[in-house]
């Protein structure tokens, strides 16, 4: 019995960046797929966790992520990385979030960066924040210092919802944070794209989505 469902946001409300990394490596004439190398590599404790739990600053970030990525093959830096990451908002996604939070508790767990690190953008943070409403409770990695996968920020939320992690639903469109979700006995979901997820969503509430 599901009582409630909890989301990502980045590749699960928008679009996945990683089309974005991948245009930029191209026009770059950089080595492919070297900006998700560099994410993936040491993926604990590299720049990129580190700039999600807020340890360190922009500019260490950018001098970090640019050793490492030289260490794989081709510096990047890491300021070039960031205004790669807005994706574009799927509305089909929030319609499926208003209709869950009709019948069921929300909430959502996102590895973040530190506030202004992409720069403002007042109408994307407009659109983000109507999405940010709707859910019961929200955990930000560089709010509180601990990011995804961490078992742990996984049970905090599902103490600040008061459920169950076996009545949970977790959609996520990385693999890696699926699988403490899934450990602690939540149905989990891989988000590819918007009609697959929600299909499965659907499947997993017994709700009507679109």
């Amino acid at each position: 019995m599901i009582e409630a469902v909890i989301w990502d946001f980045g590749g699960v409300f928008t679009t996945s960046p990683f089309e974005a990394f991948a245009r930029f490596e191209r026009q770059r004439g950089l080595p492919a797929d070297i900006i998700r190398r560099t994410n993936a590599a040491n993926h604990l404790e590299n720049a990129w966790a580190k700039f999600e739990r807020a340890e360190v600053d922009i500019e260490t970030f950018d001098h970090l992520f640019a050793a490492e990525s030289l260490a794989l093959g081709a510096e990047v830096r890491g300021k070039d990385v960031l205004p790669l990451l807005s994706g574009d908002l799927r509305p089909e996604m929030v319609e499926a979030l208003r209709r869950v939070k009709a019948k069921f508790k929300t909430g959502c767990i996102t590895n973040n960066l530190p506030a202004n690190a992409i720069g403002s953008a007042s109408g994307r943070s407009l659109y983000i924040a109507e999405v940010m409403a709707l859910f019961d409770h929200i955990i930000e990695s560089a709010k509180i210092g601990l990011r995804k996968p961490d078992p742990r920020i996984y049970r905090i939320m599902v103490e600040a919802l008061g459920v169950d992690p076996k009545a949970c639903v977790y959609l996520d469109d990385l693999g890696v944070n699926l699988k403490p979700a899934r450990e602690m006995g939540m149905t989990t979901i891989k988000v590819v794209d918007a009609t697959q997820a929600i299909g499965e969503l659907e499947a997993a509430t017994g709700l009507s989505l679109r």
